[in-house]
């Protein structure tokens, strides 16, 4: 994902113009509680913002005091219109000709030609957008102090509180799921007025307005690489007050003399409908309630996913959350990494719902019209962790949105494989955006990648393993069925076995001057995953019993993973890792096998799992944010709790967490806020098929602890509690009957399940108390 300097820059520069005053650094005394976000002053730059959303709208919170920012985002609001990709050079012998060059090794005129023929038109994509800014301008009595501003993960509300020489301002704001708009509440102590001036600003191509006492909004996207606008847009503003009054001023609304006021934002575009319609219905219906009746609805759904689990490592600090990802650099606090799993749960809950977009490289917050690397959805990795957490963190329901963007994704993928390739089924290279491109994008190096869809499949897979729907299952199938077709039809003969060409290891280059290359061993270990897992699909669905048959001999007919001569497992079809220009490179990608596969473990193939180990040596504990997260699961995998525990330690630091505690990749991406707690359910628990190893990478810094709800593959709920880092206790409820094999250490014991009935087991014998 090439990233320009100016990009960069812009990326971590201050947000000028925020009408905030400095304050005291006094602050109220802080409820040391596990699952809140707070601090002493307002936000100057957006990674100090707090996030709110409901999984398509999303607002980032400033908490500032004479004038506040809410920087606001709706999922569906994208760059450009529907656009085909397709470079007009691109063909089968187009394909052919780059085929024969990587197998005369003249690698560096493949990759020349295939950035002359394959790589799209534009070469780049379209980039997700903010929708602009809501301003709320407050006329303070005096200077404010004693400020506090928080983000409450448990009812998914962002509170800014400060004093004034009068009395108290409250300011509370959510992102309704039930109501679908974005509320903010002002509350005033007695002795204090709420007078105020609320004002939108957007950079789309709109006409901001005031009348009927709201703001309105009207227009249409932006235009991207050549690519016209393809989407109207709408926002439409009300205040409401409590013993004051509203009038408009302009395009602005002002608020006179009230007790209380509440503020509601809809936000729509025409990707699923009339937007203006739409906003005028969302105003209407949220309007006829109250606050009390929106906040508590809200607060009731949003807690219906979050507090299904949770994890405790201790007790939490009393500093605030800037001030503690700072100290953990010198004094490790361990509620801090359950705090941090926390939150990547609320991010899940609040980026990603069935019937939202699924959630980009950003989640859902954004505050640019050309953000890094267009905060796209980037299929090499970047989407695919966004999702690991889901299941095991018990949110399974949304991944939803990212089987819906599969099937899309499919159907321009197919037009992808017949006009590139020439063959059946479909394929994604390594980026899509809201307009479903599949071709090609960037430039070869990291483009011309033809697993993404493949892995996408792998992921829904997923879904299945931990849930076991059948109805999942089937509906995911001809998807992964298209994939697999792909891929039997476009495999290259090779020596060593089936092989993909063309391809790259994703992002990585190789010692020959380029980066293009035959059958590198992720595509192999992906593919290895895709064929069992589409067959095991057609058995269980009693399906395609040929073709189930076909994908077996297929898979077995794939080049080998290879142990080179430093004794890493190699990322290539040849041993080419010691030479590589960049020996520590982020993407970890021949490592897929290890996490988030399962081909290889220290048990069965042992062999493998040490040369990965050697490969994790060599590529180095720091990186970029989520390939720090990537890092400790694969430390987790092979169940080196102190090196993971290490490494985790410096995904916590100022260095990798921003002090709103987003991922710094740097610049932000959410992926390593999701990678990096699914690593610490790894830590903690792993599973596979009917196993299930408890503790297997538990650290010394954590000597004692509980989690609970958890989710194992095989559709088995747990619960965990250690003291003095030894498990007291382990509760299982399996969601259907079957048996399982538990872990602890060198003890095993499999147990008979039953669907629904809790199993108590003890933690130094494992048996059933």
């Amino acid at each position: 994902m090439p990233i320009t300097r100016r990009q960069a820059i812009a990326a971590g520069a201050a947000v000028a113009g925020q009408g905030i005053v400095g304050l005291p650094a006094k602050a109220a005394p802080p409820a040391p509680r596990q699952d809140v976000l707070w601090y002493r002053q307002p936000a100057s730059i957006w990674t100090e913002a707090l996030p709110v959303g409901n999984g398509r709208l999303g607002a980032m919170v400033f908490g500032g005091t004479t004038s506040e920012r809410i920087q606001l985002n709706e999922d569906t609001l994208w760059s450009g219109g529907p656009y085909d990709p397709l470079n007009p050079k691109a063909g089968p012998q187009a394909v052919e000709h780059i085929r024969k060059l990587i197998a005369q090794r003249r690698f560096a005129e493949a990759e020349a030609l295939a950035n002359d023929c394959l790589i799209a038109r534009p070469v780049s994509q379209m980039s997700y957008q903010t929708f602009g800014d809501l301003f709320i301008d407050m006329d303070l009595p005096g200077t404010p102090r004693t400020y506090r501003r928080e983000l409450d993960l448990d009812k998914a509300i962002a509170t800014t509180h400060f004093a004034t020489s009068t009395g108290t301002i409250t300011r509370a704001a959510l992102a309704s799921p039930v109501d679908q708009v974005i509320a903010i509440h002002l509350s005033a102590s007695h002795g204090v007025t709420l007078n105020l001036a609320v004002r939108f600003d957007t950079p789309q191509d709109a006409t901001v307005r005031a009348a009927g006492n709201a703001i309105h909004a009207e227009g249409r996207n932006r235009a991207d690489h050549g690519i016209p606008a393809g989407l109207g847009l709408a926002a439409r503003i009300t205040a409401s007050a409590q013993g004051g009054s509203v009038r408009t001023e302009g395009a602005t609304l002002v608020v006179s003399g009230a007790s209380h006021a509440t503020i509601l934002v809809a936000l729509a575009t025409s990707h699923a409908g009339d937007p203006v319609a739409t906003v005028a219905r969302q105003i209407a219906n949220a309007s006829a309630r109250p606050w009390v009746a929106l906040r508590d609805a809200h607060i009731a759904e949003h807690r219906r996913l979050y507090r299904r689990a949770a994890l405790h490592l201790g007790p939490a600090s009393t500093l605030p959350t800037d001030e503690r990802i700072k100290a953990n650099v010198e004094s490790d606090e361990p509620a801090l990494a359950a705090l941090y799993f926390a939150y990547a749960r609320y991010l899940m809950i609040c980026s990603s719902r069935p019937g939202t977009q699924p959630a980009n490289l950003q989640g859902i917050w954004n505050e640019s019209t050309k953000p890094p690397w267009g905060s796209k959805y980037t299929i090499n990795i970047n989407t695919q962790m966004n999702y690991w957490l889901a299941d095991p963190a018990n949110l399974g329901e949304c991944a939803e949105p990212l089987l819906r963007m599969v099937r899309e994704l499919a159907v321009s993928g197919a037009k992808t494989a017949r006009a590139i390739y020439g063959a059946r089924g479909w394929v994604a290279h390594h980026n899509t955006d809201l307009w479903r491109a599949s071709s090609p994008i960037d430039g070869a190096a990291w483009g011309m990648w033809p697993m993404g869809g493949a892995w996408l499949c792998n992921a829904l897979w997923d879904r299945w393993d931990y849930g076991r729907d059948r109805a999942w299952l089937a509906a995911i199938y001809p998807l992964m069925r298209g994939a697999a077709e792909f891929f039997l039809e476009t495999l290259q003969p090779s020596s060593q076995g089936l092989i993909t060409s063309p391809s790259i290891s994703p992002e990585n280059r190789h010692p020959f001057g380029a980066s293009v290359c035959a059958g590198p061993a992720m595509d192999r270990q992906i593919l290895r995953d895709l064929f069992d897992r589409t067959a095991a699909a057609a058995t269980v669905l009693d399906h395609d019993a040929d073709f189930a048959e076909q994908l077996r001999h297929a898979r077995s007919a794939l080049a080998p993973d290879r142990i080179g001569k430093a004794g890493q497992l190699q990322e290539w079809l040849e041993d080419w890792d010691e030479a590589a220009p960049e020996q520590d490179h982020r993407h970890v990608s021949h490592l897929y096998a290890l996490y988030p596969g399962h081909q290889i473990n220290p048990d069965g193939t042992p062999e493998l799992a040490r040369a990965a180990r050697v490969s994790l040596d060599r590529r180095g504990d720091e990186s970029t944010g989520w390939a720090t997260a990537w890092r400790i699961a694969l430390w987790a995998r092979l169940r080196d709790g102190e090196r993971a525990h290490k490494i985790l330690r410096s995904l916590l630091s100022p260095a990798r967490t921003y002090p709103n505690m987003f991922d710094a990749h740097p610049p932000f991406q959410i992926d390593g806020n999701f990678g990096g707690s699914t690593a610490i359910i790894e830590m903690l628990m792993q599973s596979r098929g009917s196993s299930l190893h408890l503790l297997p990478a538990l650290p010394r810094a954590w000597p004692s602890g509980s989690a609970r709800g958890l989710i194992a593959r095989g559709g088995v709920a747990v619960d965990l509690k250690w003291t003095e880092g030894q498990l007291v206790q382990a509760v299982l409820q399996p969601m259907e009957s079957g048996t399982v094999e538990v872990r602890l250490g060198e003890i095993r014991r499999t147990f008979t399940l039953s669907a629904g009935r809790l199993v108590t087991l003890k933690g130094s014998t494992l048996a059933i108390s």
